[in-house]
């Protein structure tokens, strides 16, 4: 008789209910304004604070790495399932919530200057996964979710995020042309004065061509830049009219902390990694080892595994659920969280990176993409001169 041969079991994600987490995060700003009106205490506001910065680093370290990737041929259902895009639905207004929450509680609660230290690092956290969320929605095709991706932009005021980073950053990721890109032996603070203006520049560049190719002005309803631009007026002007211009200094505190977090991620994902320039000056295809990657467990399931980033620049219309791993990529030794606070330490952050980088690209100085001011300093501090 002809052998049977059993039919796998279909695949069943081992992290579909981890990817909820993302929804709990954002609420953990409610943490420190509870336990204030519970105990009187102003130094619980930095509660919150010390679990992104402080305890999700030391989880990710304890937790360790997660290198699993989905089977390929489950894929195209993984990524068709809608319990994914309806979780990523369900975090936009907890995200808009905890935003107004927190301006209505410093409106509204007399607090000390290290008080409100907290609640603009608090806020301007919101903002970050706010953006963080839109980084998601705003690659899909779907007109929803591309509009979700305006909409949760808008609080921080980085609408033109949309535009630059899907058009412009993925575009000239990894190359002296992106403000978006950290070079080797550049600091964040420097790195921040070239990054968020260029940023800005670029998106409109881009919007504003696009416009007049298609016959349309720019200054209209179709510019992708002023449309989430008019829903932030409408949420601050709101926000101001109802709660006191007071609370206009808070929100716009809160919006750089928010959009400083995005320039922290930026500075790390791809910090002096160089895609090679071909004879006719074109960049080589965006590969996975053009971007530095992380796999730590915690921080990613909060964060719609934005930490495997080489897969997302090589492939950036795969879900976030379907991501992979992939061996022999430039590593972070934490996930982003810890990485923040070493980069807003300059001097740790290039004692821990300037050698990882070197291994990564096999001590090759046309791998590197060097701050030019930095550059020869840096080859012969590493032994690299007469390799350029």
């Amino acid at each position: 008789m002809p052998t049977t041969i059993a039919a796998s079991p279909p695949y069943r994600d081992p992290k579909r209910y981890a990817w909820l987490l993302s929804l709990a995060v954002p609420n953990s700003v409610l943490l420190g304004p509870g336990l204030l009106l519970l105990t009187g205490q102003i130094w619980t506001l930095w509660l919150p604070v010390l679990m992104l910065y402080g305890l999700m680093p030391l989880l990710d370290l304890a937790l360790g790495l997660d290198t699993s990737n989905p089977p390929e041929d489950a894929v195209p259902a993984l990524q068709a399932d809608p319990f994914y895009r309806r979780v990523t639905y369900a975090l936009a207004p907890i995200l808009w919530a905890s935003f107004v929450f927190c301006v209505w509680f410093v409106a509204t609660h007399p607090l000390p200057w290290y008080g409100l230290l907290a609640m603009v690092i608090i806020a301007g956290s919101v903002g970050g996964f706010c953006i963080n969320l839109g980084h998601e929605l705003g690659h899909k095709p779907t007109a929803l979710e591309r509009w979700l991706a305006k909409i949760v932009l808008a609080p921080s005021g980085y609408g033109h995020f949309f535009i630059e980073h899907n058009r412009g950053h993925h575009r000239d990721v990894a190359t002296p042309l992106d403000p978006a890109s950290s070079r080797m032996g550049e600091s964040i603070y420097r790195f921040v004065l070239r990054e968020m203006p260029g940023a800005a520049r670029r998106a409109w560049v881009l919007e504003s061509t696009r416009l007049r190719k298609a016959g349309l002005p720019v200054w209209s309803l179709q510019n992708e830049i002023l449309q989430p631009a008019l829903i932030t007026v409408a949420l601050w002007t709101a926000l101001v009219l109802w709660l006191g211009p007071q609370v206009l200094p808070f929100i716009l505190a809160t919006a750089f902390w928010a959009n400083f977090q995005l320039t922290s991620a930026n500075y790390i994902e791809h910090y002096g990694l160089l895609r090679a320039q071909r004879p006719d000056g074109r960049y080589e295809p965006t590969q996975p080892h053009h971007s530095w990657n992380s796999n730590h467990l915690l921080s990613n399931w909060a964060t719609f595994h934005l930490q495997r980033h080489s897969d997302h620049h090589a492939h950036p219309l795969r879900r976030y659920q379907a991501l992979r791993h992939f061996d022999n990529l430039p590593q972070l030794p934490n996930g982003y969280f810890g990485m923040f606070s070493v980069a807003y330490i300059p001097p740790l952050w290039f004692k821990v990176m300037d050698q990882r980088l070197l291994d990564s690209v096999g001590r090759d100085p046309q791998r590197i993409n060097f701050e030019p001011s930095q550059r020869e300093r840096l080859m012969r501090k590493h032994g690299l001169v007469g390799r350029a």
